[in-house]
């Protein structure tokens, strides 16, 4: 035996309905089906009855030894047909959770559903075809009814949006995540006392409950209900008003508390250092740090004025302090500061003359001499050891 394809079947078993009831002559054709209602509802989960019987030449619907009834029932959703049950030559074929009410063959053709879901909503079509013993058609007939699977409100989740202390505003909402038709919401507080709230503080759509400038009597157990034509489901929230700053307002005190005491301390940190900088330069001894330079002063040299007068004639032996005592009312000649680091000037010359040099005086003239000889005294700082000038 070749299997054919479910669809293909279904197909040809229709055809075959078809064109048995065009064959049939316009006389022969008494069968009439019946549906009392063309739309029926029902509740997801549960199941329902889709009521269907035939008649010949208006006879009670019991059968007869020589009717040989053809069946089927077809589903149809989203633009495609499926067969959900058939019943041919005493067979019967059909999917998990349909069935037909009565034993066949019977004229009651009603088809159960059970554990019924949303998806099943749609339009269902019954097809029969009778034939007697020799296989002539006494009749055939479809008619269609519309199904609709309605769902319960599922469980809704309530939620507090806001702070709920003195004085402040907070929004109640209540939101069921599944439901046909879509479902209606009911606020209402149970405890310490029994109130229910209506618009426009409530939102029967939304399923929000709004409550303004709150007081410690608003305080209790708020119940939400959803609610359509098939069920109700509900949920509550507890609402506690408090009398103290709101958590934020306490948070952001104690955040710009810490702000400031770290900036004050950062602060102090950079005055403390800023002033330690400064000090360090004053204080610091470089073991590194050169000498200042010292003016050199020459072992002997001698300055004559312009007008070639002796003005004060110096050198390194005068510097030096007597190996002896000095003799009372003796001044130690100084050098003076015009001839520090200065040549040794030339007289000037006539021409064809050689110029003549002028002759050293001697390390060891007296101070009254370098007085008679017009020098002037000079107070010479002393070297300190490092070399700098005191």
């Amino acid at each position: 035996m070749i299997s054919l394809p479910g669809p293909l079947v279904t197909n040809l078993l229709r055809f075959l309905f078809l064109g048995l009831s065009a064959l049939a002559p316009p006389s022969r054709a008494q069968l009439q089906l019946h549906l009392p209602a063309n739309r029926l509802q029902a509740v997801e989960g549960g199941e329902v009855v889709l009521p269907a019987w035939y008649t010949l030449h208006g006879e009670v619907s019991s059968s007869q030894p020589w009717e040989v009834p053809f069946v089927m029932w077809f589903f149809k959703q989203k633009e495609k047909e499926d067969q959900v049950l058939s019943y041919i030559n005493g067979v019967t074929t059909s999917k998990p959770g349909v069935s037909l009410v009565y034993s066949m063959p019977s004229r009651n053709l009603s088809l159960r559903l059970e554990g019924l879901q949303e998806k099943d909503s749609g339009p269902y079509s019954c097809s029969v075809n009778v034939q007697d013993k020799q296989g002539k058609s006494r009749g055939h007939s479809i008619k269609t009814l519309e199904l609709n699977v309605l769902v319960p409100p599922a469980p809704p989740s309530c939620r507090l949006q806001g702070v709920p202390r003195v004085g402040a505003n907070v929004t109640l909402s209540c939101q069921s995540p599944r439901s046909k038709p879509a479902v209606q919401y009911q606020w209402d507080r149970q405890l310490p006392s029994f109130q229910t709230f209506f618009a426009p503080a409530l939102d029967v759509i939304r399923g929000s409950l709004s409550l303004t400038n709150l007081s410690s009597s608003m305080a209790g157990v708020y119940v939400c209900k959803a609610h359509n034509e098939v069920g109700t489901a509900q949920c509550n929230v507890t609402l506690e008003v408090s009398t103290g700053p709101g958590a934020a307002v306490v948070a952001g005190a104690v955040v710009g508390t810490l702000v400031g005491l770290g900036l004050l301390a950062g602060l102090v940190l950079l005055y403390h250092r800023r002033g330690k900088a400064l000090e360090e330069p004053a204080n610091d001894i470089k073991e590194d740090a050169i000498a200042p330079r010292t003016l050199p002063w020459p072992k002997s040299s001698d300055t004559i004025s312009k007008n070639g007068t002796l003005s004060s004639v110096t050198s390194a032996r005068a510097l030096r302090p007597p190996h002896g005592p000095p003799r009372p009312g003796a001044l130690t000649p100084t050098p003076s500061l015009s001839s520090q680091a200065l040549p040794s000037p030339r007289l000037p010359t006539t021409d064809g003359a050689h110029p003549q040099p002028i002759s050293p005086i001697p390390g060891g003239v007296s101070s009254s001499g370098l007085s008679r000889m017009g020098a002037v005294p000079v107070m010479v700082p002393a070297q300190s050891q490092a070399g700098s000038l005191v």
